[in-house]
């Protein structure tokens, strides 16, 4: 089970300030994915981080050999330690993805989550997201898709609570309901 966003979020936001005032906003992000994405992988890793009885300055000298094998930035380094330090090691995942909110909002960004019944093309990417973007208030609109099986076809298009239903489930449930009523 992932652990709550409420306790990334202290974590992001004060990485996304010092980020900030450093103008790193996006390397950081890139780097805090990637050494997430890397110790979700590595459960020995993840498990080292994660014991309360191996001391600070033990993590602190194990986050310091990885972010020299990585190439980290010194900022992303010294949060990396931090985490691991607190024993937060776990949360980095949901950190990384509170972090790259803060990052999308800064810049006017949103992220809709995409499922299709098949990979759009490239031109079909593009006008979902014109046509997000219009909806949205002109914000810029970063696509992640997935292809979904289940779907008969078309596509559902997700951004926080706002719902775009253009599957070929979604209208046939629709044409039912209109049906059924008469």
């Amino acid at each position: 089970m992932k652990p709550g966003r409420a306790a990334a979020k202290p974590y992001a936001r004060a990485l996304h300030d010092l980020a900030k005032e450093r103008r790193q906003t996006d390397a950081i992000a890139r780097e805090l994915e990637a050494v997430a994405a890397l110790v979700a992988g590595e459960p020995p890793l993840r498990a080292f981080f994660g014991r309360p009885w191996v001391s600070a300055s033990a993590k602190w000298g194990v986050v310091v050999e990885l972010a020299t094998r990585w190439g980290l930035s010194p900022l992303a380094r010294d949060f990396i330690a931090l985490v691991a330090r607190q024993g937060r090691a776990d949360h980095l995942e949901t950190i990384a993805a509170a972090y790259r909110d803060l990052v999308d909002e800064d810049l006017g960004r949103v992220r809709a989550r995409v499922r299709a019944a098949v990979p759009l093309t490239p031109s079909e990417h593009e006008r979902l997201q014109q046509r997000l973007g219009r909806t949205l208030d002109g914000k810029q609109v970063l696509l992640e898709e997935h292809v979904d099986d289940r779907l008969l076809g078309g596509f559902i298009a997700e951004v926080d609570s706002f719902i775009v239903d253009g599957s070929l489930d979604g209208q046939l449930a629709r044409l039912k309901e209109r049906l059924a009523r008469g």
